[in-house]
């Protein structure tokens, strides 16, 4: 039977990382795939649970997470709402969480244990930096990633921004305004070398999947293409007609995947196989 059990450990700064595991209670002794949502996402977003469900059906154990300053509150998890803690997230505290939660996982699981990365949109961008300097990393997927996090926001935004010491960004569902601290901009400029995806591309050195939509109007094609050239190995796939969600929505009432983050998990499940 497919389970859910639920963790929660030390993120930065202190802040609660809420997590969930979703796995065959029948067949313990298996891979993991650990998840990283992207911006304004979180674990619970649209249709990740059935993602989860779908590949604990296939033989893995699917860990997920909200990066401690994703903004979503630990008494409100489905939703983006504690915007202080939004606002002073960081690039450096998201991949300080990442290796808290590889930490945890080799805590309870064991060091043998294989650790699949997926990351989707910024979490992609995350997930190629970490596979790029941990070891504990099996294989890598991304599913629309980023290939530069200064992408997030406009060049000409920067000069306000530092003077006013923040800018906003709208959340498309509830269309509020949310802001980020001009951290984010600072930290992005004084960890340059380390926060360059497409230099952290070229040094992926394990299998890698490249995932993306044609249809994607958040982080367009090229971007795809940007991080395949960077990293010969890795193996691009084009999902047809699909946009960056491949066709999730929040929230997703559906009780099964949409046809093309379906098709999706096909790809990642035939190249996980290999």
């Amino acid at each position: 039977m497919i389970q859910q059990s639920d963790f929660s450990i030390k993120g930065a700064n202190g802040k609660l990382i809420m997590g969930d595991v979703t796995f065959d209670d029948k067949n313990l002794n298996t891979p993991i795939i650990l998840f990283v949502h992207g911006f304004k996402g979180f674990k619970d977003w649209g249709a990740h649970n059935l993602v989860a469900r779908y590949f604990a059906l296939n033989g893995y154990r699917y860990i997920k997470f909200n990066l401690s300053h994703s903004g979503v509150p630990t008494d409100n998890p489905k939703d983006v709402s504690d915007i202080e803690a939004f606002a002073s997230n960081t690039f450096s505290k998201e991949l300080f969480d990442i290796d808290a939660v590889l930490d945890y996982i080799e805590k309870v699981y064991g060091n043998k244990t294989k650790v699949n990365l997926i990351g989707h949109s910024r979490g992609g961008g995350l997930a190629i930096i970490e596979a790029a300097n941990d070891l504990r990393i099996h294989k890598l997927i991304t599913w629309s990633a980023i290939s530069s996090f200064d992408s997030l926001w406009k060049k000409e935004q920067e000069a306000d921004w530092k003077q006013t010491g923040k800018i906003f960004v709208t959340n498309a569902r509830t269309k509020e305004q949310m802001p980020l601290n001009v951290e984010l901009l600072e930290d992005f400029e004084e960890n340059a070398t380390t926060l360059n995806i497409i230099e952290a591309a070229k040094r992926i050195n394990i299998p890698w999947l490249i995932v993306q939509g044609d249809d994607d109007v958040n982080v367009p094609f090229e971007n795809a293409q940007k991080l395949a050239d960077a990293n010969p190995n890795s193996k691009l796939v084009k999902i047809e007609g699909a946009n960056h969600v491949y066709g999730a929505s929040h929230p997703y009432e559906n009780e099964t995947l949409p046809p093309l983050l379906f098709k999706a998990c096909e790809k990642v499940l035939m190249f996980l196989g290999e």
